[in-house]
Order: structure tokens, then C-alpha cells, then sequence
């Protein structure tokens, strides 16, 4: 089958494949290909959650969708809505996948048809694509996700509902610092704001890491600039004026920010910082 980059608009077609593009979610509506600049979810443009709640929606129970190797959990939130309008749900087995977590956690919060190693997933698709569906067509209200579509697709979040999708949540984003909503599907939670950015827990975890350690920095170069600035003072002081009560004050505060600094230099060498701490920890 032929594989070309999506060009917004153009029909869907039998035998052929559409392949995302950079910095625009991949999406259907209305049988055809539609490219977005809407907002990032979970950082990412293009999403692969965008792509299956815009299929799920369209196609209800047509749609086969496919989570295989990757960090985080990118793809659950999209698994969840294809088995929810009545699609099918298939995962690279987690034992073979080079990072297991993206799989793992779709097996852990959607109700998986096929756990499959790589090289049986074609065949099975193959016979699948072939085989009638159920017809089925419950669970999540096809308001939810029109609201989710439209966000994607760029529509003021505010004004189509984005708060109808979940309680108020403790969180800010991330990207806008505006408030966020908590989705809840099954046992997996997700946060939405108010203008429509979206994020899964792990990629929430991550940007917060990201965040305290560009704190921290921050506070070391505050840290430093004050140490040279008061040994500055103490020298000046020195060779102006020797006043002993003064150098000795300017010299043991240059002193204890030379330990604090010190303590938080060591902080900021903690594993734990790192951006890739909890994937490691999942993958492990």
C-alpha cells in the first residue's frame, strides 16, 4: 500500500496509508484527513491520542488501534475511547518492546483485545480489517468527544465545553499556567486546561521535574551572583576602610552562601532530576 504524508482535506481512500506530519495532530472528520495546529497534548503535536479520539468518533467501532513501544503513556487515553465506542484494542507485548511503558500502561487501564509480538501484529490486522464488526456503540457520550475533537482541531476550548469534560483539578498546566480539568476514563485520569492543552499523569510528572530542576538553577545563579557580589563588598570594605566588624560581617555571609550553594549544587546532581527518571524507573 502506498504511505504519503497527510495533506489536509483530501479523502480517505482504501489501501493507503497516511502518515502524520511535524507540528500537526493527525485527525479525521467527516471522511476526510484534517491537519491541526491545535493544542499540544502531552507536549506532542502530532498525538497519537488525537489521532485515535478523532477515529473513534468518526468511525466508531471500524477502528483498530495500535500502541507499541514507547516512554510514558501516550496512547492509553486514545485506546480507551476506540474500545469505548466499540473498536478494538491490540499492544506490542511489553516483553519484547525496546521501552515497555507505553504498552504496559494501556494494557494496565484499557481492556486489550490482542497482546501481540511485533511481527504478528500484520497478520492479525490483516484478518481483523476482514472480520464483521459488533456494532457496538455505548459508553462515553459522542458530546465528550466532539468537544475533545474541536479542541483539537483549534476551537476555543472555553467556549465548546472544555470544562464539562471532568471535576476541577488541583493542577495548573504546564504550558499557559491556566486551570485544568481532570478526565476521567476507567481507572486513567488525564488533565485538560481551559484553552485546551492536555496532559497524560506521565508527561505532567515529567514537565514538573522539568520545572523544579529550571527552579533550582535559577536559585544556584542567584546564589553565586550574591557570593561574588558580598566578596566584592568585603574587599572594598577592606581596602578602604579596615573596618574588621564589617569585612568579618560581609565574610561569613559569603560563607554561608558558599555552603547553601554548595548543598544545592548537590541536589541538582540527584538522579532523580533527570528528565528521563521515570521512564527509567518503568522501564526497569
Amino acid at each position: 500500500m502506498p504511505a504519503t504524508p497527510a495533506v489536509d482535506g483530501e479523502p480517505i481512500e482504501r489501501n493507503r496509508i497516511y502518515c502524520a506530519i511535524a507540528d500537526r495532530h493527525l485527525m479525521l472528520q467527516d471522511g476526510r484527513v484534517r491537519l491541526s495546529r491545535g493544542p499540544r497534548e502531552s507536549h506532542a503535536r502530532p498525538s497519537i491520542d488525537v489521532l485515535f479520539r478523532s477515529a473513534a468518533y468518526e468511525r466508531k467501532d471500524r477502528v483498530i488501534g495500535v500502541v507499541l513501544t514507547g516512554r510514558l503513556d501516550d496512547g492509553t487515553a486514545g485506546l480507551w475511547a476506540i474500545k469505548d465506542r466499540g473498536g478494538l484494542a491490540i499492544i506490542q507485548s511489553p516483553e519484547e518492546a525496546a521501552y515497555r511503558s507505553m504498552p504496559e500502561t494501556a494494557l494496565r487501564h484499557v481492556a486489550v483485545d490482542h497482546v501481540l509480538t511485533l511481527a504478528e501484529i500484520p497478520a492479525a490486522l490483516a484478518a481483523l480489517a476482514k472480520a464483521p464488526t459488533a456494532g457496538k456503540d455505548v459508553g462515553v457520550p459522542d458530546e465528550k468527544l466532539r468537544i475533545e475533537n474541536e479542541i483539537a482541531l483549534g476551537n476555543k476550548a472555553l467556549e465548546i465545553g472544555v470544562r464539562s469534560l471532568g471535576a476541577a483539578s488541583f493542577y495548573t498546566c504546564p504550558e499557559c499556567h491556566g486551570s485544568m480539568v481532570a478526565v476521567q476514563e476507567g481507572s486513567f485520569t488525564r488533565y485538560r486546561c481551559h484553552t485546551g492543552h492536555g496532559f497524560t499523569p506521565s508527561a505532567l510528572s515529567t514537565h514538573g521535574r522539568q520545572n523544579i530542576e529550571a527552579t533550582l538553577w535559577s536559585a544556584l545563579a542567584q546564589l553565586e551572583e550574591r557570593e561574588a557580589l558580598l566578596q566584592e563588598m568585603e574587599q572594598t570594605i577592606r581596602n578602604l576602610s579596615g573596618e574588621i566588624h564589617t569585612v568579618n560581617a560581609y565574610g561569613s555571609e559569603r560563607m554561608q552562601v558558599r555552603q547553601l550553594a554548595a548543598r544545592l549544587r548537590a541536589v541538582l546532581k540527584d538522579p532523580a532530576l533527570r528528565e528521563d527518571a521515570y521512564a527509567d524507573e518503568v522501564e526497569n
